[in-house]
């Protein structure tokens, strides 16, 4: 049974992220992709952006003030219960801009510095994923009822699929392209969906069998790694680590250990 704290926590992510999700898709403008190629709705993504994480951290604040919160457009603070939120308000904010689907909400809990719950909404496929340490991962929405999830069996590395995403700087966007380029025969294919958030949670779902990016921060994985691992995944960084901003990879076991063994040998975390 989940205790009553981890409960709680649960329900207001779950809140938290549902509220926001509808407020980005409900005030996205209908005409932001058609003027994408203008400087100012740059403007407005960061706008709605700012608006979805201050909907958060408000409903945060107003229900325990005494929890911390990182959120990835700027908030901060530090807290005093042993409790502190990680909050990424627009994953795949490339993808919102130009109003393809696979954008997210993605809020997570830790308690004394472990992940204790994880939710990430994806609006725009009707799809909720959620997980609570040692009780599983759910996904609800109207193409999935409400079910546990469970990561794929696992098959040889050259039938796995692998999704990815790649940096905003070119030097290092380079690089990844050129890790992706010497990857790709090892596998099935590769996928990139622009939000490290929905791809771990569709690790999670078995929709993919491996997932792995440099850069990463801690609210673009927070939430999604709990998940993924909750529905029997592993995931971890450089052999030994666990995710980083060097390296972040996640996949069913048994593709997990040599996609990581290549992504090193391959040099996947660095220029």
């Amino acid at each position: 049974m989940i205790n009553a704290l981890h409960a709680e926590l649960l329900a207001l992510a779950q809140e938290a992220a549902r509220r926001a999700g509808t407020l980005l898709r409900d005030g996205r403008p209908a005409d932001l992709a058609v003027a994408a190629t203008k400087p100012s709705p740059i403007d407005v993504v960061t706008e709605m952006d700012i608006a979805a994480e201050k909907l958060i951290t408000g409903l945060i604040a107003e229900r325990r003030p005494h929890d911390g919160i990182l959120g990835e457009e700027g908030a901060s603070t530090e807290g005093t219960s042993g409790v502190r939120w990680v909050v990424d308000p627009l994953d795949g904010t490339v993808n919102y801009l130009y109003g393809l689907p696979t954008w997210s909400v993605s809020i997570a809990a830790e308690q004394d510095g472990q992940t204790v719950v994880g939710v990430v909404t994806v609006p725009m496929r009707g799809e909720t994923f959620y997980a609570v340490r040692g009780h599983g991962a759910w996904a609800t929405g109207a193409w999935v009822g409400e079910r546990r999830l469970a990561c794929r069996p696992a098959p040889p590395l050259d039938q796995a699929l692998v999704s990815t995403g790649f940096n905003y700087v070119a030097k290092v966007r380079a690089h990844q392209a050129e890790v992706a380029g010497r990857l790709i025969p090892l596998l099935r294919d590769i996928r990139r969906g622009g939000s490290a958030a929905v791809d771990l949670c569709d690790v999670a779902a078995g929709r993919l069998d491996g997932y792995y990016e440099r850069g990463l921060h801690p609210w673009d994985l927070a939430a999604g790694d709990l998940i993924a691992r909750e529905a029997g995944a592993l995931t971890g960084g450089r052999p030994g680590e666990r995710p980083s901003n060097d390296l972040t990879v996640a996949a069913t076991p048994g593709v997990f250990e040599p996609l990581q063994e290549e992504l090193d040998r391959l040099g996947a975390w660095h220029d």
